[in-house]
């Protein structure tokens, strides 16, 4: 059994991961911050060296770029995920997990310096006004929005502001070679965090949720409600790549599957306080069949629902072992306009397990544990995951589970061969829609008499296509056997086209059926009479 496979992303992807999980929520004292904060000689310390060097030291520095490295040296100390959040990040931050921001609602590549419309948001402003995918805009108030010196962080402070102001744009339109100004009232975007639903089955639902911000309950509630409306019985919880978020919305999201008085988690303190979470008699899927996709980059919030289920016996954990991130952190605002986000407790599955793996040895050995993943053969074959007996727990139906750096879930799903992880990550790092932004506009009008039905069912990638991207791929340095994988890499550029054109829903429903996890889904719900469909499937891979 092959149990050892070189892989290409391995070191990108843990670089994500340290800058993104999360769990937990922001901190407000009861207590005033002077009666909080009480002076000390260690705090004295600090101040006194940073005054001695803004006065007494014989160059000029710059002792707001000390403190930040002085903090982040602090933090680094405590654990991986305790974080400086600095002035200039926190609305990026902030937006991110409120769920969305004001601005004019349009989703854009800076292509060859210039800021490129990939499309617009439904019924948002720029889609009011009539601005379309492919048209280029070229200044905002009168300031450019073109060259290469012009960063990305620059482009959209113009494009976002207030919200009812109004932005004057001048556009440039490829497709009717012309130039307009038209005025843009900026109103609130959404950031979505569920990405994709549709029915999967005919009685099955999917809900692909990206993280949990604060939005992110509604959005699972309005998907659930409207995919029960359509006949879905039973559902995928889809929470692959998810770093976390929010732990109360995480708790709310398990809530729709466990019956009333069933404890969800539980969280314990430094001072040894214990706060348990109950379900409540809300919950609208409580007796139906639900799978929950994970692998190594599902992390804290995730993990929180998946073992809220799997200690519960509920539903069927599919896929890889989680990220094992088992710290709340608490975001506290430190009166510049900055903030930490501080591990204050750690939280326990049901059964008592804590999943978060050990980071004795500091923050280097701890991401490095997540790389070696992909040189053990743990995301090959699951007889590779090595636990301790000591961190064996079992459910109250007697299933065994373990604690101690993940979930492990019910059915193990391995990862795929290096070219096709390849090709999935030449589609979620945007190499694929980079392409397929490139051919739309050069041929934009020949998708126009597609639906999303006839899209779906009808449109097949040629061969012209095909050797497009090969010959777009080789030019910019990518090497693999792009010939092996033909027919997965025709499925992509359908999705990705899809994606452009339709949005996420269709891109998705488009890329699942080259997807294990889910076909392994199908498979499990009803093995009698899918499993031949799914394995014909998996054959084309």
């Amino acid at each position: 059994m092959k149990k050892q496979q070189n892989y290409i992303w391995p070191t990108v992807i843990a670089a994500a991961l340290a800058l993104g999980i999360f769990v937990g929520g922001k901190l407000h004292f009861a207590d005033s911050p002077e009666k909080l904060f009480t002076t000390n000689s260690k705090k004295d310390k600090l101040n006194r060296l940073i005054d001695y060097i803004d006065y007494e030291y014989v160059d000029d520095i710059d002792t707001d770029s000390i403190v930040d490295v002085t903090v982040n040296q602090i933090l680094e100390k405590l654990d991986p995920h305790s974080v400086y959040i600095p002035k200039n990040e926190m609305d990026r931050v902030s937006e991110n997990m409120k769920g969305d921001f004001v601005g004019i609602g349009i989703n854009f590549y800076p292509y060859k310096d210039t800021i490129s419309v990939i499309r617009t948001v439904p019924k948002g402003p720029s889609y009011l006004k009539g601005i379309k995918a492919g048209d280029r805009i070229l200044m905002a108030d009168g300031d450019t929005l073109y060259g290469k010196d012009l960063a990305s962080e620059d482009i959209v402070g113009k494009l976002k502001g207030e919200k009812g102001s109004s932005v004057k744009l001048q556009v440039y339109r490829k497709t009717e070679d012309k130039t307009f100004t038209i005025n843009v009232k900026r109103d609130i975007v959404p950031i979505k965090s569920v990405e994709a639903y549709y029915m999967l089955t005919n009685d099955m639902a999917y809900i692909k949720v990206n993280r949990f911000a604060e939005s992110t309950y509604r959005e699972f509630k309005a998907a659930l409600s409207e995919l029960i409306k359509q006949g879905a019985r039973k559902l995928t919880l889809d929470l692959r790549d998810n770093p976390g978020g929010y732990l109360g919305v995480a708790e709310q999201m398990a809530d729709e599957f466990l019956k009333d008085g069933k404890l969800i988690l539980f969280t314990k303190n430094k001072k040894g306080k214990i706060n348990k979470i109950h379900a409540t008699s809300k919950g609208r899927f409580e007796d139906k069949p639900v799978y929950v996709l994970i692998n190594e980059r599902s992390a804290s919030a995730s993990e929180i629902i998946a073992g809220a289920l799997q200690d519960n016996d509920i539903g069927t954990i599919v896929g890889r072992r989680s990220f094992g991130k088992g710290l709340v952190q608490r975001e506290m605002e430190l009166g510049d306009g900055s903030a930490v986000r501080l591990t204050v407790s750690r939280y326990y599955t049901p059964t008592g397990r804590s999943i978060q793996k050990s980071y004795e040895n500091g923050n280097e050995d701890y991401y490095k544990k997540f790389t070696d993943r992909f040189h053990s053969g743990e995301l090959v074959t699951v007889d590779s995951i090595k636990v301790a007996d000591s961190l064996k727990f079992t459910t109250p139906k007697g299933k065994v589970v373990y604690g101690g750096g993940g979930i492990i879930p019910d059915v193990f799903v391995p990862i795929g061969s290096n070219e096709e992880e390849a090709v999935e990550s030449m589609d979620s790092f945007g190499w694929l829609s980079y392409f397929i932004f490139e051919h739309l506009d050069d041929d934009r009008k020949r998708y126009n008499s597609y639906s999303k039905e006839e899209f779906v069912q009808d449109f097949k990638v040629d061969d012209i296509l095909f050797e497009k991207f090969v010959d777009y791929s080789v030019q910019r340095n990518l090497r693999m056997n792009f010939y092996n994988y033909e027919e997965s890499i025709k499925l992509y550029l359908k999705a990705a086209l899809a994606e452009q054109l339709f949005g996420a829903n269709v891109h998705a429903k488009i890329k699942s059926t080259e997807d294990k996890m889910l076909q392994e889904v199908i498979k499990l719900d009803n093995p009698v009479v899918k499993q031949g469909e799914a394995e014909t499937i998996e054959s084309n891979n």
